[in-house]
């Protein structure tokens, strides 16, 4: 078990409306956080990983941390500036996910703004699904295995959080 994880989630204004956003910050520079969030190989690492040519704009997206039965989702990617932000939909179910992420970095500290828009699934299994996945991200750029970061430490103790902000 790891330690309890607290909720870091916020309600805020995005470029394209309300959005759930989340803060991490790395010792890791900017380019090596982005690769951990754009490379299919390091992001395997931690959520999952693409198939397909990013350069024709859309992508599959298979999660390896939801298991072997995941079903893939396709991944439109409506903006990429490397190495500073991604913006990307895609198709969870019969739902489609806007998300975002910025990265900067001053000093020694790169900060990572993880957003996504709000839709019609409820904030409280949303929420602390990317505490997670943002939590085993950082173990890996820790040096740590991502499998380290276990999900009954997020789901349902951080739910209440993320109802109440809806």
């Amino acid at each position: 078990m790891t330690e309890a994880a607290e909720p870091t989630g916020t309600l805020g204004e995005g470029p394209h409306g309300s959005e759930l956003q989340l803060r991490r910050t790395f010792t890791e520079s900017l380019e090596t956080v982005w690769t951990a969030m754009t490379d299919s190989a390091q992001l395997e690492q931690w959520i999952g990983r693409w198939e397909g040519d990013p350069a024709s704009g859309q992508v599959t997206f298979l999660m390896t941390a939801e298991g072997e039965n995941a079903p893939p989702e396709e991944c439109r990617i409506l903006e990429c500036s490397p190495p500073r932000s991604l913006i990307v939909e895609t198709s969870v179910g019969p739902s489609t996910w806007h998300l975002r992420f910025e990265l900067s970095h001053e000093g020694d500290i790169t900060t990572l703004l993880f957003a996504q828009r709000i839709g019609e699934d409820p904030l409280g299994s949303i929420g602390p699904g990317w505490e997670y996945y943002l939590d085993r991200l950082a173990a890996v750029l820790g040096g740590r295995d991502a499998g380290e970061v276990v999900w009954d430490d997020y789901y349902p103790r951080l739910s209440e959080h993320y109802e109440q902000l809806s």
